[in-house]
């Protein structure tokens, strides 16, 4: 199957004006030029997309999303249900990582790899991390290295907790024993082998973070802390721990993300080293958020595209490894937005070279048959 969209403003996600892209089967096979008629003379199926009016983007990348749903921190009626197939085409996200929370005990991470599988099976490219918020860690074989190198969707560890009252309050050496399993796990396997990090209310803040750095053996870009936008205090924690060289991730679940990338950006944080998620399903949060408040940056913040889209796209497929997402390139995986270029609004998303959403309407069944 040939896919050629045509006539749209492309961003890879740096802008790169008005551009065509060839989609070959799962992949992006050109960008640039395309004799349109040659094209077609071919005996083979071929879509055409015109673009015109809109931009051309990568596919969103979610790097903390509760596929299975979080666990009821109010008593079992406030447990959360699962994210759809369709959540996450019509909000632009195609390819998705999901964890375990605070419940460990009444969801499981066998029920997480086989949600992964079916998200994957629809279309979205779904991951997930081992463990949950406590220590020792939940894993499937029994050793977080030997679920990194023996499960095939499974990245790195979390969401590990701490600076929170949920936590299993671990020391420092504890948390480089994890740490340390997630790195080899992911050496031997060729994956991130990340600890992606809960950080908490807590008055500690990163500081067992910045103490791993400082008195064990731990490569910096293995450390992912999440939740940086609850204070000010703890973004300055973030931005320092940022120039060390981990990853940092902004939440949007309490919306207003713009004046935090505008905060983290004022005060020398590290642009390569920002990622942003939806961390759904957990109360009030959802996948939509993600492409609202990166619509939001943009319409009500003043920040321009070329400078978030990045927090959305290239950087969580970096600090994840995933080497043949976020980006927009030939041999790229075929996963691609198309917005309208005065709204920011979805008009198309493809995922894998199929056209998974069309004029802002699913193309596919729910549970992830052709439509």
């Amino acid at each position: 199957m040939l896919t050629l969209i045509r006539d749209g403003v492309l961003h890879t996600p740096a802008p790169a004006g008005v551009q065509s892209v060839l989609l070959v089967g799962e992949l992006i096979a050109h960008v640039g030029p395309v004799d349109e008629a040659r094209l077609t003379s071919l005996e083979v199926p071929c879509e055409v997309v015109d673009a015109s009016g809109c931009l051309v983007v990568p596919g969103l990348v979610d790097p903390h999303e509760h596929l299975i749903g979080a666990g009821g921190e109010k008593g079992f009626s406030t447990r959360m249900h699962e994210v759809t197939l369709e959540q996450l085409l019509l909000a632009g996200v195609t390819t998705v990582v999901g964890c375990l929370g605070t419940d460990s005990v009444t969801r499981h991470l066998g029920a997480l790899v086989g949600k992964a599988r079916q998200l994957t099976e629809g279309g979205v490219s779904a991951f997930l991390y081992t463990g949950g918020f406590h220590l020792p860690p939940r894993t499937l074989t029994g050793s977080v290295t030997e679920d990194l190198v023996l499960i095939d969707c499974v990245l790195g560890v979390g969401e590990l907790a701490i600076a929170d009252a949920r936590s299993t309050q671990n020391s420092v050496a504890e948390l480089a024993r994890v740490v340390a399993e997630a790195m080899v796990g992911g050496t031997l396997s060729g994956k991130a082998g990340v600890t992606h990090f809960h950080t908490g209310p807590g008055r500690a803040r990163m500081s067992q973070l910045h103490q791993l750095l400082d008195e064990y053996e731990v490569r910096p870009e293995c450390l992912y802390a999440t939740h940086a936008n609850r204070t000010e205090a703890l973004m300055d924690d973030a931005i320092a721990l940022a120039h060390r060289g981990a990853y940092i991730d902004l939440d949007t679940v309490d919306g207003g993300l713009g004046r935090w990338i505008r905060y983290y950006l004022e005060h020398g944080g590290l642009p390569e080293r920002l990622t942003v998620s939806s961390d759904a399903h957990t109360a009030g949060a959802e996948p939509a958020q993600l492409h609202r408040e990166l619509v939001a940056c943009v319409r009500e913040h003043g920040l321009t595209l070329e400078t978030v889209l990045p927090f959305f796209t290239a950087n969580p497929a970096a600090a994840l490894k995933l080497r043949r997402k976020g980006r927009l390139a030939p041999g790229q995986d075929a996963d691609l937005v198309l917005l309208d270029a005065r709204t920011l609004d979805i008009r198309h998303v493809f995922t894998r070279g199929r056209r998974r959403v069309g004029d802002g309407k699913l193309l596919v069944a729910p549970e992830g048959r052709g439509a």
